[in-house]
């Protein structure tokens, strides 16, 4: 009888030049991850990985050991005080995944009573947010995006439309300025993209300070004044670590989300483009292809053996979402069970907190864009879409489209603009990018 053969590693990758370790990063990884989650699984429910040059981890691509994991804050914690590689000098500061797994003082890292003081004003502070008025506001700025791309009868659906429609929606319920604004976004997508790293963590730290700063001179009625309402007593730092975790976790995933579940509709003859199979189609997404596809970064809190490997106090340990969710046992359990029961939320006491509104702001974005453009479909072969690169999140570079042209609404109606949010004013004019795509649509809005 023959002897079964090891898998082999996908195409270009150097496991070979990592230590053994199978790397998460560079071309080869984003333009096929599922070809790395395969190979990944001959390793058993944990495999040994490589984040950036010189950054280990251990990556869990089995679902039910994700799951343990997560549930379990006695053996795991959170506080990314404890990676023993950063601390013994093995990860240099300035990695270009070291300001995403860094430790900071918010919920995301912290663990007990510290993470459920700062979990409880999160939530209720998110929950505050009105569902009506968040589907206004996201209705309103998807008419807005359509309206500067509909005449020409194509648009690169990312960066026309994904990426701008979270950032308007949550600059309106964290009452920023068009200033501001960019540069969270700047520093937002340095921070997944591993490019530039320190200096966008700085330029969207800052911004959030100044956010901070004008929301304690004139309150609104928005989340950052409300966290600075609620009976946790947050400090201004806590304030600034707790804005930032909100906007990078409702900015970042969502502009993928939306993304994602677009281009699974254009590529996908089953849906057909009909409104009611968006829902479908995002699950769908969610399980194949979510917007954080490795994330959850943990620390075992002394030495042990986890699912067959030993890990010692302070190794990093991270799951996949994406190698959970399409893992070969659950094609049957997601056949007869729940179409949600994906990881793609988390799982466990640091679960996503706002996963309903992200839904909501979803469904409400393809389904007017697809109502707008009934006949929106890829402009290039799907072969030719290229993935942005790094390790932890899932999304195009690009989505070009093409459709019939339309007119489109050179203003608003009446009850949109009675509905505008009030902070008009544009900040001091230091960011990099864009500059003023918030003030724009405010005077649309408005006029």
């Amino acid at each position: 009888m023959d002897r079964p053969t090891a898998p082999v590693p996908p195409p270009g990758c150097p496991a070979h030049q990592s230590g053994g370790r199978v790397p998460l990063h560079g071309p080869e990884f984003a333009a096929d991850p599922q070809a790395y989650y395969s190979y990944l699984r001959h390793y058993g429910p944990t495999a040994p990985v490589e984040l950036a040059p010189g950054v280990e981890a251990t990556l869990v691509t089995d679902y039910a050991t994700a799951l343990q994991l997560l549930q379990d804050s006695g053996a795991f914690r959170k506080d990314a005080r404890r990676w023993r590689d950063l601390n013994e000098g093995r990860v240099s500061p300035d990695s270009p995944v070291a300001p995403l797994l860094a430790y900071r003082p918010n919920a995301m890292f912290s663990d007990g009573a510290e993470h459920l003081r700062l979990r409880q004003a999160i939530t209720d502070s998110m929950a505050r947010v009105d569902s009506r008025r968040l589907g206004r506001s996201t209705e309103q700025v998807s008419t807005y995006l359509i309206s500067q791309f509909g005449s020409r009868g194509s648009a690169d659906l990312l960066g026309d439309y994904a990426k701008q429609l979270p950032l308007f929606v949550f600059n309106e319920l964290f009452g920023c300025t068009a200033d501001i604004g960019d540069r969270v976004v700047f520093g937002m997508t340095g921070m997944f993209d591993g490019v530039n790293a320190e200096q966008a963590v700085g330029v969207m730290f800052g911004a959030i300070g100044e956010l901070v700063a004008l929301k304690r001179a004139r309150p609104g009625d928005d989340v950052p004044s409300w966290l600075m309402e609620h009976s946790s007593k947050l400090t201004d730092e806590e304030l600034v670590h707790q804005i930032a975790l909100l906007l990078v976790a409702g900015n970042e995933p969502l502009r993928n989300l939306i993304g994602n579940t677009l281009h699974r509709l254009l590529t996908h003859d089953a849906y057909a483009h009909q409104g009611g199979l968006i829902d479908e189609a995002m699950d769908d997404t969610l399980w194949e292809n979510p917007p954080m596809q490795n994330l959850a970064p943990h620390y075992p809190t002394s030495d042990m053996e986890f699912a067959g490997q030993k890990l010692q106090a302070g190794d990093l340990v991270l799951v996949s979402f994406a190698a959970a969710n399409t893992g070969p046992a659950l094609t049957a359990a997601r056949q007869a069970g729940s179409n949600r029961a994906h990881l793609a939320w988390s799982a466990g006491p640091h679960a996503c907190p706002s996963k309903e509104p992200a839904r909501q702001i979803t469904v409400a974005a393809i389904e007017n864009l697809l109502n707008k453009l009934p006949d929106v479909e890829l402009a290039v072969p799907t072969e030719s879409l290229t993935w942005r690169p790094g390790p932890f999140n899932r999304g195009l570079t690009a989505l070009p489209a093409k459709f019939t042209p339309v007119r489109t609404a050179s203003r608003p109606t009446p009850e949109a603009r009675a509905e505008a949010p009030s902070h008009h004013e544009q900040g001091p004019t230091r960011g990099r990018g864009e500059r003023g795509v918030w003030s724009q649509f405010l005077n649309w809005l408005t006029r």
